[in-house]
């Protein structure tokens, strides 16, 4: 799968953070992740409005200790279609 945006993807103890030279997004889980990363998309305008971007985030095995990385084959990288068609509601 081709991605139209690459970030570097670490979790720092507390929450998910996707880092890019324009912007930096982050939450405490995944879903919460994509959302902001969403709404960073739409807010720097870096994509033309109303399309789909596909984002591939490759974790940072830095931010893990040395010597428990042989142990952290959970981490991971990941592809998702974020979808910048749809707006983000705002807190009601």
């Amino acid at each position: 799968m081709k991605a139209d945006l690459e970030v570097r993807l670490i979790h720092d103890g507390n929450k998910w953070v996707a880092y890019h030279q324009n912007f930096e997004a982050s939450g405490q889980t995944l879903a919460e992740l994509d959302e902001n990363l969403t709404k960073c998309l739409q807010d720097g305008q870096l994509f033309p409005e109303h399309s789909c971007v596909t984002v591939f985030m490759v974790f940072d095995h830095n931010c893990i200790p040395v010597w428990i990385r042989q142990y952290a084959y959970h981490y991971f990288n990941r592809h998702i279609l974020l979808n910048l068609k749809m707006p983000i509601s705002g807190a009601q």
